[in-house]
């Protein structure tokens, strides 16, 4: 299947993270194991701090949610004590399942947050990147992200990348507060909040289901093909080797 109007201009580059500006190992073997190290500290410090309370019921609702349908759901309820040890269970049972939650992305967001001003962290990103959103930013392209972590996540690894601040070229974050990943609605709404036609709009990514949400939502697509990446399947997608191929 070809691209929705392939021989027009691309006016926008919209990017996923994982997997296509940095190297899944990053995230599944630095960023995640790192939240949830310092995640019972983190509870500890700021779990009555007011600048905290929406992220706390955002958690709070979604945990009502999970336990209507799913009796392994931690208990978190009770004294202040209990409910960091409460709360930690349900976070750490979140991550175990890799779940997309919007409290929990939040929630990692600010535990990094930490990790990269203490030097701790320091964003990766392949080596075709920074020159990538160089180019683009030179050439008046629209360079946005869309990942499931959090915008703020997104925006700390970019600020703090092993290339420096990339964050000047880029013009807009995207997470899972626009919609799921794998919705084509998702795709339509960022189009529109970029006043952009979605076939003026390339998205790139290592996951086929996501190009499939993408080109159903009427975007151009790119399967990146990248060094740690699994094999990836016959997909109808056009493959990418490197974000200088989007001349």
């Amino acid at each position: 299947m070809n691209d929705p109007s392939a021989d027009g201009p691309i006016r926008a580059v919209l990017l996923d993270i994982e997997g296509t500006t940095t190297p899944i190992a990053f995230v599944t073997e630095v960023l995640f194991p790192y939240a949830r190290r310092r995640l019972r500290q983190y509870l500890e410090r700021h779990l009555a701090s007011p600048a905290h309370e929406a992220l706390w019921a955002r958690l709070r609702a979604e945990h009502e949610t999970d336990r209507r349908s799913d009796a392994s759901v931690p208990e978190w309820s009770g004294s202040p004590q209990s409910s960091v040890e409460g709360l930690a269970a349900y976070v750490a049972w979140l991550m175990d399942r890799d779940r997309k939650s919007t409290g929990l992305k939040e929630l990692q967001g600010r535990i990094w947050e930490a990790g990269y001003a203490r030097g701790d962290l320091v964003g990766a990103v392949f080596p075709d990147v920074p020159s990538a959103l160089s180019r683009w930013h030179n050439e008046h392209r629209l360079t946005c992200i869309f990942s499931s972590g959090s915008t703020h996540a997104q925006q700390l690894l970019f600020k703090h990348s092993s290339a420096g601040d990339l964050t000047p070229y880029l013009t807009a974050y995207f997470d899972t507060t626009t919609g799921p990943k794998g919705e084509p609605s998702s795709y339509a709404r960022i189009a529109e909040s970029l006043g952009l036609a979605s076939e003026a709009v390339v998205f790139v990514s290592d996951t086929p289901r996501e190009l499939d949400a993408a080109r159903a939502g009427g975007m151009r697509t790119r399967l990146a093909v990248r060094p740690g990446n699994p094999p990836a399947p016959e997909s109808g997608h056009e493959r990418l080797l490197s974000l200088d191929e989007i001349a």
